[in-house]
This record gives C-alpha cells, sequence and structure tokens, in this order.
C-alpha cells in the first residue's frame, strides 16, 4: 500500500485539461503560448472536444501548430463542434500528425494513470433524462446518449490501472452545467455517462467542456469528482485550463 514503511509515495501525475479552444485560422497562434505554459505545468495534457469552430481542416491545421512546441503526451476526445462539417475524421487525422491521440478510439496509460473517453451526448440528467418514448427521431436521440455511455464502459473495462481519469465533452452532472440557461440543459450532457462512471473503481477525475458559462466543479452521486474545463469558465489556475493532480 502507498506510503507504507519503506516503499516510497507513489508521484501524482499533473494533469491539465481544456476544452473547447475552437481553433480558427484567422486566430493563428492563440493558444502556442498556453500550451507552452501547460508543458512547464503539468505531465499531460487533456483536450476535452470543440477543438476547432466547424470541425475543418484548416481549423484543426491552426490547432496543430500550437501545439508542435508542446512536447507532453496529449489526449482528446471530439465535440460537437468539430462533427458540424460531417468529417470529424479529418480533424482526428490533423491532429494525429502532431501526436495527439483520441480516446474515442482506444484508452492509454501514463505513469499508471489510466485514461478513457467518448465524446458524449446530450438528454438531460436525474429524474429529467429524455425518454426513448414517440417519435423516431427522439428514440435515435436517447440512443445516442446511450451508445456513447456503453462505449465509455467498454473503454473503462478496458483499463486495469488503480487511478482512472476520465475525458469527455459532454457534461455528466448537471451541477457543472449550473449558469447555463435552464432551456439548454438537456443538450449539454447525460446523467447516463455519469452512471457508467459510478460503477467503476479509482476513478480520481472527470473532465469535460461544452457548457462556458458552467460552474467548474462537482461530484457524481458516488462522489467522484467532475471538473468543467471549457476555456471561457473562470477556474482556480486563472488560467483557461485546469491543472489536477492524480
Amino acid at each position: 500500500m502507498d506510503g507504507q514503511e519503506g516503499q516510497s509515495p507513489r508521484r501524482k501525475l499533473r494533469v491539465a485539461a481544456i476544452g473547447d479552444v475552437h481553433a480558427s485560422p484567422n486566430a493563428k497562434g492563440r493558444w502556442r503560448e498556453t500550451f507552452l505554459e501547460i508543458s512547464q505545468a503539468a505531465d499531460v495534457l487533456c483536450l476535452c472536444g470543440d477543438l476547432t469552430n466547424h470541425g475543418n481542416v484548416p481549423e484543426a491545421e491552426a490547432l496543430a501548430e500550437d501545439l508542435r512546441g508542446c512536447p507532453l503526451p496529449v489526449l482528446a476526445v471530439l465535440g460537437n463542434h468539430d462533427h458540424h462539417c460531417g468529417t470529424p475524421e479529418e480533424v482526428e487525422r490533423v491532429m494525429r500528425d502532431v501526436g495527439v491521440k483520441f480516446l474515442e478510439d482506444e484508452v492509454h496509460t501514463i505513469q499508471g494513470v489510466g485514461f478513457a473517453g467518448v465524446k458524449g451526448f446530450g438528454g438531460g440528467f436525474d429524474g429529467r433524462m429524455l425518454d426513448a418514448f414517440g417519435e423516431k427521431a427522439v428514440k435515435s436521440f436517447v440512443q445516442e446518449a446511450v451508445d456513447e455511455a456503453l462505449k465509455l464502459e467498454h473503454a473503462l473495462k478496458q483499463l486495469e490501472t488503480d487511478r482512472t481519469v476520465v475525458v469527455l465533452h459532454y457534461a455528466p452532472i448537471v451541477e457543472t452545467v449550473v449558469g447555463e440557461p435552464d432551456a439548454i440543459l438537456p443538450f449539454l450532457g447525460s446523467s447516463r455517462l455519469a452512471e457508467t462512471i459510478d460503477r467503476f473503481d479509482g476513478i480520481q477525475a472527470i473532465f469535460h467542456g461544452h457548457a462556458h458559462h458552467g460552474t467548474y466543479e462537482g461530484r457524481t452521486r458516488a462522489g467522484k469528482p467532475v471538473y468543467n474545463v471549457a476555456a471561457p469558465l473562470t477556474k482556480p489556475t486563472g488560467k483557461p485550463y485546469a491543472l489536477i493532480e492524480v
């Protein structure tokens, strides 16, 4: 057990996380200094979706250029904006060329900490979640949320680490979207993600973005810490990114 006599304490991993950078060729270099700063403060960088404004290649290339000076492992999920043009695989391709690894396709372990993630989807929270009832379009909407939760479950089952970080774009709890208009809360996340997360032990942090005007921190029903790391949101670091030790 860590900290027992005769054993060295396990080193904590410093995880930086940011979402909703919305890169654009009209703002080249916007994030370069931020990523360089993160490379001095953290051991790994998590990008929590909405890497681009519309999901096109020039936007992805602008972000990739800003990331070239960041020597850290970079793990990412896509967001809804990255799907807008219908070619999310092209966004991924550009980002992979500069070393970004996408958690929607695989899990990763860094210094003994496991990382799993998915984009997630909407559908609402707790007792106000949308049910698969009525029109085909409603059932399809709910099925998308269910499918994302199942993908996350599959990813978490692959990890054999006793410390895990979950990376999302959509929120898993309502607490971290509070501050957004009530009318759009069902489109900001789904409790189905939290229900999946709470079935697993060892989860040290859950990061998401999407809710630009939400709340920085909350917890799942099982007490697991959730952090809204959307870039516009005020954080304890005073920076657009969060920095958490796990």
